[in-house]
């Protein structure tokens, strides 16, 4: 305590996550640390830690029998901050001006492993600065701790603050700016350049972002290691619209261990985009190209070179795939476990019959809108593929009530079925339900519940 009386602390107060005049900030306007606000933005502002004792009697005896009916004051420090643990940054914040035992424990090490900051009306960039400002207390311009952010939704997110976080969060492993569309690939290089081990990388919905790659400055001090500086694993770009496949092949050069891919809408990636992605990306296990409408069968020819490391695949509404892409697939991606060919309308009972019989281990399958799949299909589905537990042929005509029963009599641990907009009857629901009898079936058949 000594020690802490002989230095000058603060802490940020929550109006760095509540606009002025939301419901949250009502309690804290009358304070008298409180900077004034600017109508129609969040204004971020440092407060002292809470006086130790209180002068007014009146205050004092009210605060006396306060303390004695609060019995969360009798938690030990370590519960307290196991309590803690389980609040998002801006009600930390909050906790830290109840008094000084609180504010000792809302800025333990422990609980600033993660900053989660949501919401447009945020001023990000000064909540950022000022968060990384209060946690370099202790190691000057280095936040040593801090190792998730997760800033999703926050519109007013730019460069500077994505900059902050490079500067001073060199131990960063996971970021996540997802629905930032004002950050670019400035901001983005920067990031995993200065933070060589970021793992997590989500910039879905950041339509500036076109690649990820080393800044220059990076790029030439790193130059006999040059590409296998980042060792980001896991990315997330899907609603990138303007990535193309020059792009992705610096992704891909960058990004050698990349496990988890995620291209959703990227709809200007075509078969040669995925072709350098296998030149490089040996170790992929998922990976999404769903909307991509101009990836084709060749495109899964160069997906099959996985081989029996991938393990989840999404080609959805990929309209150039048929038969001849899911043979290649089944063929040399024996241990896939979940497949998402929903709306692929060139794939037929012949493409399905290859892939339950080379991929017996499939545990999900998505074939809706796939008008050429029958009950064939699904015989053969129920025969190879056993441990099937989540299966969805929404809207595919040609499926009845033969081909459900199969499958309910064959893979008893279904868990999902979805048959929306398929012509099935009322007893081939039930019987379905009577022989899994934990499988949720999402139907249009107003007669059976």
């Amino acid at each position: 305590d000594s020690d802490l009386s002989m230095r000058t602390l603060s802490t940020p107060s929550p109006a760095l996550i509540f606009p002025p005049n939301s419901p949250g900030f009502q309690n804290g306007r009358g304070s008298s640390t409180s900077s004034s606000s600017v109508t129609g933005e969040t204004v971020a502002m440092v407060h002292s830690p809470p006086p130790t004792r209180l002068t007014h009697p009146l205050i004092r005896l009210a605060s006396k029998h306060q303390k004695e009916q609060a019995n969360i004051d009798r938690l030990p420090d370590h519960s307290m901050i196991q309590i803690f643990s389980f609040l998002p940054t801006n009600q930390l914040c909050r906790c830290a001006r109840v008094c000084r035992r609180w504010y000792n424990l809302a800025w333990d090490p422990r609980l600033w492993r993660t900053i989660r900051l949501t919401g447009e009306t945020i001023n990000v960039d000064r909540a950022l600065k000022v968060l990384t400002r209060r946690l370099c207390q202790d190691t000057p311009n280095v936040c040593l701790m801090l190792e998730t952010v997760i800033v999703s939704g926050c519109r007013r997110l730019t460069d500077r603050g994505l900059y902050t976080i490079a500067q001073c969060c060199p131990e960063l492993r996971r970021l996540e700016v997802s629905g930032c569309y004002n950050i670019s690939n400035e901001a983005v290089f920067d990031v995993v350049s200065l933070c060589p081990n970021l793992e997590h990388l989500d910039v879905s919905g950041c339509s500036k972002v076109t690649c990820i790659s080393l800044t220059r400055e990076a790029s030439i001090k790193l130059s006999p290691l040059h590409g296998k500086q980042i060792s980001i694993r896991y990315l997330d770009m899907t609603d990138c619209f303007v990535l193309e496949d020059e792009g992705l092949h610096t992704i891909a050069a960058h990004c050698t261990q990349l496990t988890h891919l995620y291209l959703r809408r990227c709809v200007r990636i075509t078969d040669e985009g995925l072709r350098y992605l296998m030149i490089y990306c040996t170790s992929i296990k998922e990976l999404s190209v769903s909307d991509c409408r101009f990836v084709s069968d060749f495109g899964m020819r160069e997906v099959a070179k996985l081989e029996s490391r991938l393990r989840y695949l999404s080609i959805a509404h990929c309209g150039r795939i048929t038969d001849v892409g899911i043979r290649y697939i089944a063929k040399y991606c024996g241990k896939l476990r979940y497949l998402n060919a929903r709306g692929c309308e060139g794939i037929t009972d012949h493409g399905v019959e290859y892939l339950a019989k080379n991929c017996t281990k499939l545990k999900s399958l998505d074939i809706g809108k796939c008008p050429l799949v029958s009950d064939t299909g699904l015989e053969f589905l129920a025969l190879n593929c056993f441990n099937l537990k989540r299966l969805s042929l929404k809207s595919c005509e040609s499926i009845t009530g033969q081909g459900l029963q199969i499958v309910a009599a064959n893979c008893f641990d279904l868990q999902m079925l979805n048959v929306q907009d398929c012509e099935v009857s009322v007893d081939a629901l039930r019987f379905v339900k009577r022989h899994c009898k934990r499988c949720i079936i999402e139907h249009t058949n107003p007669a059976f519940f």
